[in-house]
C-alpha cells in the first residue's frame, strides 16, 4: 500500500508521526481542506504529467491551475496529464493520494511558486485519506524536488 511506503520514508527522518490519516476522504483539494479544516489553497496538490516517456510531478497550491503556455515554456512540450492507470504504474501512488514522497525511481518533482505564499502546506501521503503539514523548507527537503517552476495560473498572490 502506498501510504505504508510514505510512512516508511518519513520514518527515516523521524517524521512519521506528523502524517495525518482521516476517517473521511481527502482525495480532492476540497475534501482535503475540509478534513484538515484549512483553506483549500494550502492543500499542496500533486499533478502528474508524461514528459519524454517519464513521469513529472508538479506540486502546486490548491487554488492554482496549470498554465499550458507556462508549462510548455518550462518543459518544452505540451502538458499531458497521466491517466489514473499510468499514475499508479509510473509514479507508484494512486490518484487521490499522489504525493512527491516515496515515488518510483526516475520521477522528477517540481515545486510551483504558487506554494511560496504559505508558511506551511498540506501534501497527501500516498492514500486518499492522508496528509502531512510541512513548511516550505521541509517540502523542499522531503520532496527531493528538482527546481522551483512557475507553471500555474488562477491563484491570488497574497
Amino acid at each position: 500500500m502506498s501510504i505504508e511506503k510514505v510512512k516508511a520514508y518519513f520514518r527515516e527522518y523521524g517524521m512519521e508521526e506528523k502524517i495525518q490519516e482521516f476517517e473521511v476522504s481527502s482525495a480532492t483539494v476540497e475534501l482535503a481542506a475540509e478534513a484538515l479544516h484549512c483553506e483549500l489553497q494550502r492543500i499542496a496538490k500533486t499533478l502528474s504529467f508524461l514528459l519524454d516517456g517519464h513521469a513529472v510531478l508538479v506540486v502546486a497550491a490548491g487554488d492554482a491551475k496549470i498554465d499550458n503556455r507556462g508549462y510548455k515554456d518550462q518543459f518544452g512540450a505540451k502538458a499531458k496529464m497521466l491517466s489514473p492507470e499510468e499514475v499508479e504504474m509510473l509514479v507508484g501512488h494512486a490518484v487521490g493520494g499522489v504525493c512527491p514522497f516515496a515515488v518510483k525511481e526516475g520521477v522528477e518533482v517540481y515545486l510551483d511558486v504558487s506554494l511560496k505564499r504559505f508558511e506551511t502546506v498540506f501534501p497527501a501521503c500516498g492514500s486518499s485519506n492522508s496528509a502531512i503539514e510541512l513548511t516550505i523548507p521541509e517540502l523542499e527537503k522531503y520532496s527531493g524536488y528538482k527546481e522551483w517552476v512557475d507553471v500555474c495560473k488562477g491563484y491570488q498572490e497574497s
